[in-house]
């Protein structure tokens, strides 16, 4: 009974639970949970390990004919570090505004959590960050700022000064911080990565790894790999948990789609055999059926028994075929088309486009950048690379004449024709057929490229401002794959691009190697 005792007792000990031992005069072992003062140690937060529960949830917005969701069921543990993808417009962030119980739906989520979504408003971006992480969580200790600060590699003098000064990268950090100093809650972030430069995804990402409970949506695989340890994805007919991360869910998923496929094939030619082979059985049992009929003596008991004999046989091999069919039409249903995609750059009359001299571009008398030389060669695939707030942006809007705040030289080619994806999506509203006629487009080309980015012909009636951001980025994607153009200008070409998409565009560069 000690032993038993002391083996229970040393196991709730080891779980970070303060516990009561009372033992009795008559040695019987009674334990009292008295307090609880730490978090549960398989979450790393502070809550217990419970699970997020969805059952049979149905979901269809207002005046579409097509549900989001139909009939989803799945349970995701409080514990895990959940990496959420798939294809643009297919629900993601519908999903998470579903958890935060924005929208009504039939079905039942149940959890014993509460959420916390990111990225969340700031009411006055003018207060100092040190409020307004103040007010995102109101309990939490200087000690614990600055320790979740060296984490993400953020200066402490950040604290001191007005939230909208600090680059979209800061304040992509501090907002995340928030939210984990806040403790307790379940965390929705959804596309972290957006304003952040390639160094500043690696230091989220580690800091990302170091925590646990959270659903995490991106589209950058390398981001996924480094700090997930479970996928949750919407696919074209279902939603899967898979545990691993990203690239352990798309070997999973190639090698599912490969077997599908192989099955499919067998199972054609299995259901086009039986076919045949039941068509001629039937076609002999009635032949011999109709030979009872003829001239002379003859066995019609025999001849009747064959002819039975013979059409249970068909019979038979139809229900073969029919189970072949059936097995068939459950496969497929995940492939996802990935047509490639065309561009036709023009060929200019030499080889250099463009040539930048000490470049240096300012807003008033804040220097963003200063400097830059570089030559545009036709052919060139050129990166342009810096981080946050180093004018990567100004660069290119200088380039496309949308600026002309700059010093130094720059000489663009006579008769260059260029064609530039912003950044900003935002302006993006009204119908599809206007936006091709403003560009001066062809509008069956720009639905054709649409088709093959995953737009379903439904969509290309609808109002652009109730697209997703992915939605409305690969709408000026594809705008400019309408263009002819010397000279492609693309900036952050593949935020918020789902995977599938971004393969497309990295096979179109790398086929056609515009400049």
């Amino acid at each position: 009974m000690k032993q038993n005792f002391e083996r229970v007792r040393r196991s709730l000990l080891s779980s970070e639970l303060v516990v009561d031992v009372v033992l009795n005069v008559w040695g019987l072992c009674f334990l009292t949970i008295s307090d609880i003062r730490c978090p549960f140690p398989m979450t790393g937060r502070g809550f217990f390990m419970s699970l997020i529960n969805i059952s049979h949830m149905t979901f269809c917005y207002d005046g579409n004919s097509e549900n989001v969701f139909t009939d989803v069921t799945f349970q995701l543990d409080t514990s895990w570090k959940i990496g959420f993808c798939g294809r643009n417009g297919r629900g993601k962030t519908t999903f998470l505004k579903l958890l935060m119980d924005e929208y009504e739906y039939s079905g039942k989520i149940s959890a014993g959590v509460s959420f916390d979504y990111f990225p969340y408003p700031v009411a006055n971006k003018a207060e100092m960050t040190l409020t307004i992480l103040g007010e995102t969580a109101p309990s939490v200790a200087p000690w614990e700022i600055q320790k979740e600060f060296s984490l993400m590699e953020i200066d402490d003098d950040v604290l001191y000064r007005p939230f909208e000064t600090l680059s979209n990268g800061e304040q992509t950090k501090v907002l995340l911080v928030g939210l984990f100093l806040r403790g307790y809650n379940f965390l929705l972030i959804d596309e972290p990565t957006n304003h952040l430069d390639s160094y500043g995804r690696e230091i989220v990402a580690a800091y990302l790894n170091k925590k646990s409970g959270f659903i995490l949506v991106s589209h950058d695989r390398a981001f996924l790999d480094s700090c997930t340890d479970y996928t949750l994805s919407i696919n074209k007919a279902n939603i899967e948990v898979v545990a691993g991360s990203f690239s352990i869910w798309w070997e999973q998923k190639q090698r599912q789609d490969a077997f599908e496929q192989s099955q499919n094939k067998r199972l054609s030619g299995e259901i086009d055999r039986l076919k045949i082979a039941a068509s001629q059985t039937a076609s002999w049992s009635d032949k011999v059926e109709r030979s009872k009929t003829g001239n002379g003596p003859v066995d019609r008991g025999y001849i009747g028994h064959k002819s039975a004999k013979m059409m249970k046989r068909a019979k038979a091999t139809e229900a073969r075929r029919q189970s072949a069919a059936l097995e068939k039409s459950a496969l497929l249903k995940n492939i996802e088309a990935v047509e490639s995609l065309k561009l036709s750059p023009l060929k200019y009359r030499t080889d250099t486009l463009m040539v930048a001299d000490k470049l240096a571009i300012a807003y008033g008398e804040k220097s963003v950048c200063q400097n830059i030389s570089f030559t545009v060669h036709q052919g060139d695939r050129i990166a342009l690379i810096g981080g946050n707030g180093s004018g990567k942006s100004s660069i290119l809007r200088a380039i496309t004449g949308q600026s002309t705040q700059f010093a130094g030289d720059l000489h663009i080619g006579s008769g260059v024709k260029t064609s530039y994806v912003p950044q900003d999506v935002s302006f993006l509203k009204g119908n599809l057929r206007d936006y091709a006629k403003n560009l001066s487009i062809d509008i069956t080309l720009l639905f054709t490229i649409l088709r093959k980015l995953d737009f379903s012909r439904e969509h290309l009636g609808v109002d652009m401002a109730t697209f997703s951001e992915g939605q409305k980025k690969k709408i000026l994607l594809a705008g400019s794959l309408c263009e002819q153009a010397h000279l492609y200008i693309w900036d952050e070409p593949l935020n918020y691009i789902d995977v599938y998409s971004r393969m497309q565009v990295e096979e179109l560069i790398l086929t056609y190697q515009p400049t």
